[in-house]
């Protein structure tokens, strides 16, 4: 569950506080080659959401922010959304009863250091039940904020700082405050939940999706949307295009509300859009109006991988320990795709009462630890031998590398030891040329290894 930890604040810094919110709640895949999604790498994805636009900042405190703008009261003025989340592992919890408590410290300033137009600073506290929760690494906590900006060119930096301990993080852009005055689409918001507002003095209520990401099968994607000077019966026409440009997702929506500020809501249902990056196009229909407004949004495997192709993801898994479970996956047709990976998820996952899949979470952390360790001339680290019993089995409880006396053993190879398997395996480089291979006896021994630890009869 997604808490909203912060007040929200409207237009020209006057506070209207309202307490923590709840959360609410496939186009065909293309094909591509199958080599080109074996060789994908795996990276993080805080470049996907960096190129998606979004503010982002890494270790020690990651966060990722977003801004979007909607029309003020005020003629002079446009109201800012501003939406920060970040995971409960990125902060110190310590226990206060029955409770684990966290503290971090928010500043959030739109122009100069030395003369800020507008900043928004706070302290926020973040309250877990179980000990669990504290480690949860998805998209766990959001702050948000509302503040009304004069339209011009801004020099805008976040700053967040955990109040427990010395992690910090920091990133600043340059951001255009357009005015919306006249006839006018607002940016597509995507949100959690909210009904938003039916006057332009009123403060929004809205729960936002400051990732703009969509788990693949398992939720709607929400965005909700405001225009200003449209005709009574004006209807919006909005569609989803996948990363290819292709059309996934279409609809048409009639507007709430007058000539002044009328809104609406758009759904898209699981299943409905291909996993990887897209963007929604919204237009009005029958109203000459300038080109349609886009939003970015992501539909992804993970929070924390940018895993966004299908095949990408069943090549990735070659090692998983469900392998009857990737046997499903290959077999599903594509339109059956999303309720097999949802029933994927739920059937690995080892502590249901999170909403992250901790088994899925550790397979792809030593993915990327083995891509970074083993990589052999141009294989990839996750696809050597090393890589693949490092994945599998973990790290060795010893390593000798005795390819720096190959002048007195005439060999170049490499021990790994598993003190609790009994287990003792040797990589041979045959060539020369750096590349470790098991030799076959230590294969038929780490084949039977893992056939205990995985409890196959």
């Amino acid at each position: 569950m997604r808490r909203l930890a912060t007040l929200l604040v409207f237009a020209v810094g006057a506070a209207l506080g309202c307490g923590p919110r709840p959360p609410a709640g496939a186009a065909q895949e293309p094909e591509p080659h199958a080599t080109a999604a074996a060789a994908a790498p795996l990276s993080d994805a805080a470049e996907v959401y960096r190129s998606m636009g979004f503010i982002v900042a890494g270790a020690p405190l990651p966060f990722v922010a977003t801004i979007r703008y909607l029309r003020a009261a005020a003629s002079d003025s446009t109201l800012a959304v501003f939406a920060l989340s970040l995971a409960d592992h990125s902060l110190s919890f310590r226990r206060d009863g029955n409770e684990f408590v966290a503290q971090y410290h928010v500043e959030v300033t739109f122009g100069s250091d030395t003369s800020p137009v507008r900043q928004l600073v706070s302290d926020e506290v973040v309250r877990v039940r179980t000990f669990q929760e504290t480690l949860r690494a998805d998209e766990s906590v959001i702050y948000q904020r509302f503040v009304g900006l004069r339209p011009g060119v801004y020099p805008i930096s976040v700053a967040v700082r955990d109040r427990n301990s010395p992690a910090s993080g920091r990133q600043a852009r340059t951001d255009t405050v357009p005015s919306l005055a006249g006839r006018a689409i607002g940016w597509p918001i995507p949100v959690y939940q909210g009904e938003g507002r039916a006057r332009l003095g009123e403060q929004p209520t809205l729960l936002l999706n400051p990732r703009a990401t969509l788990p693949y099968g398992a939720d709607s994607l929400r965005f909700y949307v405001e225009t200003y000077g449209m005709p009574r019966g004006t209807r919006l026409a909005a569609r989803a295009l996948d990363q290819m440009g292709v059309e996934v997702w279409r609809d048409t929506v009639p507007l709430a509300g007058d000539a002044t500020l009328a809104t609406a809501r758009l759904v898209v249902h699981p299943g409905e859009l291909s996993v990887g990056r897209g963007r929604l196009e919204v237009s009005a229909v029958d109203v000459g109006t300038e080109q349609p407004v886009t939003a970015p949004f992501l539909v992804s495997f993970s929070d924390q991988w940018a895993i966004t192709n299908f095949d990408q993801m069943i090549s990735l898994l070659r090692y998983f320990e469900r392998q009857d479970w990737l046997v499903k996956l290959k077999r599903a047709a594509p339109a059956e795709r999303p309720a097999v990976w949802r029933d994927f998820y739920k059937t690995t996952d080892p502590v249901p009462m999170t909403p992250e899949n901790e088994a899925l979470d550790e397979y792809f952390r030593r993915v990327q630890t083995a891509n970074a360790r083993f990589q052999e001339g141009a294989d990839q680290g996750w696809l050597t031998d090393r890589g693949q019993v490092f994945i599998t089995l973990g790290e060795p409880d010893d390593v000798f590398d005795f390819s720096s006396d190959v002048a007195r053993t005439g060999l170049r190879g490499i021990r790994w030891t598993y003190n609790q398997l009994r287990l003792t395996l040797f990589f041979q480089d045959q060539t020369g040329f750096g590349r470790f291979k098991l030799t076959p006896l230590s294969r038929g021994e780490y084949e039977r290894a893992l056939i205990r630890v995985r409890h196959v009869p």
